[in-house]
């Protein structure tokens, strides 16, 4: 049986659970509030593609594909 995919899903994309420190939590949605990223998710994707790509060399910017 094929698992159902929810229609806000997008392809390729899993959900993860983080537990955070409130602080963190504020900055992000501060930087959601200036229209910076368009949620919480989006600055949680970039901070880890920013991480992942200066500790390994990979991952390139969403502005180089």
């Amino acid at each position: 049986m094929e698992k159902d995919i929810k229609p806000r899903e997008k392809k390729g994309m899993k959900l993860i659970s983080v537990k955070m420190p409130e602080a963190l939590i504020e900055g992000m949605d501060e930087l959601v509030r200036k229209g910076m990223y368009p949620s919480r998710s989006a600055v949680m994707r970039m901070a880890v593609r920013d991480l992942l790509k200066n500790e390994l060399g990979k991952f390139k910017s969403s502005n180089e594909r």
